[in-house]
This record gives structure tokens, C-alpha cells and sequence, in this order.
């Protein structure tokens, strides 16, 4: 499930409290308002649309169906059911225009990802969304009749009661377009959160990869070309002037010096070995001691996580005391990692200025969509004046190899 990240803005709560009044429907009146005015349209427009559905429907399926004995059957069948999707596209569009009723749209089908022809001829045809589509067309035509009916002539002989049996009338439609026009719950849902979730990895990769080359170009790969030209013109000197030859090979021996450190602090940023060795503890109070304000850190491990939460747990936490050391102008910190059930918990916490927010720069947004692309959560409180406190939440994964193994249990305070 794609991590949904709290707000603790009351703009934020405010606006909720507003979409849920706008979807809530005015009450049934006497007097025809809008809103009757959009029901009775729409329960005067289901004949048509219902005929049509279920003269599609009917048709399509029954000729499919009948031809599944040969060849031509069953992609006749499939392109039906996707067919009956637009078909229920139609109808969700009409349902929240009329009757106000907020549904997502399914997920696609991915056929462009899905390779063969009969696979693809196999997804389409087991699509839930098609057959739940089909069957809302088929079993629409009688209830439309009795809608068209019962509207049209309660506009002459019944009309002073005729907004009650609209509202209804339109209750039943609204249940039926949310029971079978709906997304398939949570595993529609979920789909679309790992599509989501699936381009934020992919985005942070490929930032991750930018990043690298361009310290590697702009670092120790130009520091190593200048320190090959300088041996080189060492070498041409070495009989001439063996003295300046000397003093180019140390200037030399230098450059080796700081390349290997900027590799060393490269390698550190794209792994640290610290975490490799000795896990979450060690690593974070490696990070803690790089940071300018005092910081007590607090891990409390019974084992390690897997390597790749692990990994994101510690450059969340380096990242936010990176924050903290330019933006907060805080006296002292502290860092808190611990488990509970199968959730990894990391709280981070200064006493700064505060006014920190998802929404004042890149660097948290940045570390939300790569927690929520694990199924994390990131939670920022920092009301100005401070205190800000931001707890980070991940999946806990046990470490491949060693699911009983103890990794680092530290107090460290």
C-alpha cells in the first residue's frame, strides 16, 4: 500500500471537511432544485443508455461466445469486454455529473507490458472490470423501463411527490454504479499505488546514477587526469631536473591523497561500509558525529533489518540531521530507531526554530516518495518555534540469510 502521509495542517483537515459536505446530497425538498432537476435527467435518460448497454451487450457476448468453438471467438470476446469498459467509463462520467457520485477509474489494462498475443488475449478476457461492466449493462434494461416509466408520469400526475421517488429512484442507481462500476477495492487501488510507486523508484534511480556520474566526473575522475598529466611531466623531467621531477611526484602523491578520499567519501554516500559492517547503530552514530549540533542517538535493535531498508532507514536519518545542521539553528538533537510488530520506527527530533513542511522545499517531499515507495510513512511536526519532530516508518523485512540472526542492540545515549 502506497504510504499516505498525514497532514497536520488544519487547512489540510479543513478542506477534507469540505469535500465530504460537497458530496453530501441537500435533502429531498417539495421545490425542484438542481439537484432533483439532475436526478429525474438521469432516471429519464436510463431507458436509452440501458437499451443500448444491454443491445451491446447481448450481442457481443452471445455472437462471442457462440464462436469460442473456432478461432474467431475469443479474440471477438475480448475486444467486447474492453468494449464494455468504455462502456462503463460512459457511465461513470454520467453518474458524476447527475447524481454526484465520486468513483476512481479502473486501472488500465497494461497490455503494452504484457508479451504475446494469447497473453494479452488472456488478460482481457478474465478482466473483472469487463464481466462486472457487462453485467451492469444486461441487468440495467428492465430497471430503466421501470425509471423512464414511473419518472414520466410522475411529472404530470405526480408531481408534487416526484422529488422523493427521484431521490429513491436515484439511491438504488447510485448503489448499482458503486457495486459494479467501482474499482475491485483494494486490489484496484493497490494497482494503481504500485504504478505510482513503481515511478518514484524509478525517478530516484536515475537521480541516484545523475548524481554519481557527476561527482565522479567533476571529482576524482578530472582530480586522476590532472594527477596523470603531472607524473607525466615528471617523468619527461626526471634526468633533466631531478629536483623539480621530485617536487611533482609529491604534489603528485598528494592528488592520490585527496582522490582516494573523494572516492572514500563517494563509496560512503553511495553505501557506507560502516552499515555494511556493523549495522544501524554504528552508522548512525558515524552520521551523528558529522553533524553540528549535539545528538543522542538511540537504537534499539533485537535484529537487523534487510539490507535495503536498512539502507533507506540510515540515509533518511542522515538526511534530516543534514537539515538540521544548515536550517534549524537547534541547541540539540536526538535520533530514536526501534521495532514494533513488523514496522521499523525512526524518530528524529531537534529543538530548532521549527516551521519545517512537505511543502517547503524538495529535500522532505523528496524523502516521503521514497518511504512511501516501500510502503513507509513520513510524519512532519514543527509548529514555528519548534520543537519539530518527524517520524519516518518503514516495512519491516527480515535480512535475507539470516532471519534469526542478531544484528546490533544498542542503547546509546
Amino acid at each position: 500500500m502506497t504510504a499516505r502521509i498525514p497532514s497536520t495542517d488544519p487547512a489540510a483537515s479543513g478542506a477534507d471537511d469540505q469535500d465530504r459536505n460537497r458530496d453530501r446530497l441537500p435533502p429531498a425538498r417539495f421545490a425542484f432544485d438542481p439537484t432533483t432537476w439532475k436526478e429525474i435527467a438521469h432516471l429519464l435518460v436510463n431507458l436509452p443508455v440501458a437499451l443500448s448497454g444491454f443491445v451491446y451487450v447481448v450481442t457481443v457476448l452471445t455472437i462471442g461466445t457462440g464462436l469460442t468453438v473456432t478461432v474467431v471467438g475469443f479474440p471477438l470476446l475480448a475486444a467486447g469486454l474492453m468494449g464494455a469498459r468504455q462502456l462503463g467509463r460512459l457511465e461513470r462520467a454520467r453518474a458524476r455529473a447527475l447524481l454526484g457520485v465520486r468513483i476512481d477509474e479502473p486501472s488500465p489494462l497494461p497490455l503494452g507490458r504484457t508479451k504475446g498475443l494469447f497473453n494479452r488475449l488472456w488478460l482481457a478476457l478474465k478482466d473483472p472490470v469487463g464481466w462486472r461492466t457487462a453485467l451492469y449493462d444486461f441487468i440495467r434494461l428492465p430497471w430503466g423501463i421501470l425509471t423512464f416509466t414511473v419518472t414520466l408520469t410522475s411529472l404530470f400526475v405526480l408531481w408534487p411527490v416526484l422529488p422523493f421517488l427521484a431521490r429513491g429512484l436515484s439511491n438504488v442507481d447510485r448503489a448499482m454504479v458503486r457495486a459494479l462500476l467501482s474499482p475491485s477495492d483494494e486490489l484496484e487501488r493497490r494497482i494503481a499505488e504500485l504504478e505510482s510507486d513503481r515511478g518514484v523508484v524509478v525517478d530516484t534511480a536515475a537521480a541516484d546514477l545523475r548524481r554519481i556520474e557527476r561527482d565522479l566526473h567533476d571529482g576524482a575522475q578530472a582530480r586522476l587526469v590532472s594527477l596523470a598529466m603531472g607524473l607525466g611531466l615528471a617523468k619527461e623531467k626526471l634526468l633533466e631536473d631531478p629536483d623539480s621531477a621530485a617536487a611533482m611526484v609529491e604534489e603528485a602523491h598528494g592528488e592520490v591523497k585527496l582522490a582516494l578520499r573523494e572516492l572514500r567519501d563517494l563509496a560512503r554516500g553511495i553505501h557506507p561500509a560502516v552499515l555494511t559492517d556493523r549495522g544501524l547503530d554504528a552508522a548512525l552514530s558515524s552520521v551523528a558525529t558529522r553533524c553540528t549540533v549535539p545528538v543522542k542517538v538511540t537504537v534499539d535493535l533485537d535484529t537487523r533489518p534487510a539490507e535495503a531498508i536498512e539502507g533507506i532507514a540510515y540515509f533518511t536519518v542522515s538526511e534530516l540531521l543534514q537539515n538540521i545542521s544548515k536550517h534549524s539553528g537547534a541547541r540539540s538533537a536526538s535520533v530514536d530507531v526501534w521495532r514494533t510488530d513488523e514496522r521499523l520506527l525512526i524518530q528524529v527530533w531537534d529543538d530548532g526554530r521549527g516551521g519545517a513542511g512537505l511543502d517547503r522545499g524538495t529535500g522532505m517531499r523528496g524523502l516521503a516518495e521514497r518511504l512511501g515507495a516501500v510502503d513507509g510513512l513520513f510524519v512532519v511536526e514543527s509548529p514555528d518555534g519548534g520543537p519539530t519532530t518527524i517520524t519516518a516508518e518503514l516495512p519491516w523485512r527480515n535480512r535475507t540469510g539470516t532471519p534469526g540472526g542478531r544484528g546490533t542492540d544498542a542503547r546509546k545515549g
